[in-house]
């Protein structure tokens, strides 16, 4: 994908954004006039053209922020009828949704402030419910994600910590705190990919020993201790977005021309995205 620069593709007067690939800079804004705009999910957007006009970039990165957008499901693109918004991320019956801005500090900060709400009650709860076979899972998942954590491999752990948090919303035995908990990965995933380009924003390993902290807590049927481990775990994952993002922009202001590379594995990252979200999505 493009490693346009913003000041090629006009936009955001943030000195750090300078070092931002163009098409994620372009995409953002995007996001933005949707926003703007009130358009919701089925509404067509303005053709390649119109956008780049709208939103002051050349054609070719307009046309990789919509492929991005695209990828991560915030956008449809049907071949002969246009570009449209695509259904609220997660199927999520707000349509409000549609407007989630996964670049937006402040929108990651709510998400994450309402993963805790609902992670920390599907621990409490699976504390009290979950039967032997349920916490087996959980177990064999929580190991599974260690292990590749000490191992360094991403995508392994990346299954297992999908797994894992299932596992754990599946023991709460609530059908819509498990479709909270799906929703908000996928929420999430949008972030990823276009904050980080598919890395996970911090240590694997200490994220697979807090998931068998739960673990332990849950099988013991210690409600309150397993609501506690998962909202710290939680709160691990937020400083180490944190971090990441303050890392990121500090790193590609030292090494402007490591754009091309960055650019190379967010198209991966995005072409990964569109696997299903518990196979991708971290933490």
């Amino acid at each position: 994908m493009s490693g346009t620069t913003n000041a090629e593709s006009g936009g955001s007067d943030d000195a750090s954004d300078r070092y931002r690939p163009g098409y994620e800079l372009v995409a953002e804004r995007l996001l933005n006039y949707i926003a703007e705009q009130n358009l919701l999910p089925g509404d067509r957007l303005p053709t390649e053209q119109g956008l780049a006009e709208i939103l002051g970039a050349t054609r070719n990165v307009t046309r990789e922020a919509v492929k991005v957008l695209a990828a991560i499901g915030r956008l449809s693109v049907r071949k002969g009828a246009g570009i449209f918004v695509s259904a609220s991320p997660g199927a999520l019956a707000d349509d409000q949704l549609a407007h989630f801005q996964p670049t937006s500090m402040e929108h990651l900060l709510m998400l994450l402030d309402y993963r805790r709400l609902i992670e920390s009650e599907t621990a409490r709860r699976a504390a009290t419910l979950a039967t032997p076979i349920e916490v087996r899972a959980m177990r064999e998942s929580a190991e599974t994600s260690l292990a590749a954590g000490k191992a360094g491999d991403v995508e392994a752990f990346a299954r297992a910590d999908a797994l894992f948090h299932d596992s754990v919303s599946v023991a709460a035995h609530n059908v819509f705190l498990r479709s909270s908990v799906a929703n908000i990965r996928r929420l999430m995933l949008q972030s990823d990919v276009l904050l980080f380009h598919g890395d996970m924003p911090g240590s694997l390993e200490v994220a697979g020993n807090q998931h068998l902290g739960i673990v332990d807590a849950i099988a013991a049927g210690e409600a309150d201790t397993a609501a506690e481990l998962m909202t710290a775990h939680i709160g691990t994952t937020q400083n180490q977005f944190e971090r990441k993002i303050r890392d990121r922009l500090f790193n590609l202001a030292r090494r402007p021309d490591a754009q091309a590379a960055t650019s190379e594995r967010a198209s991966k990252s995005a072409t990964a995205s569109q696997q299903p979200a518990s196979e991708t999505s971290a933490f």
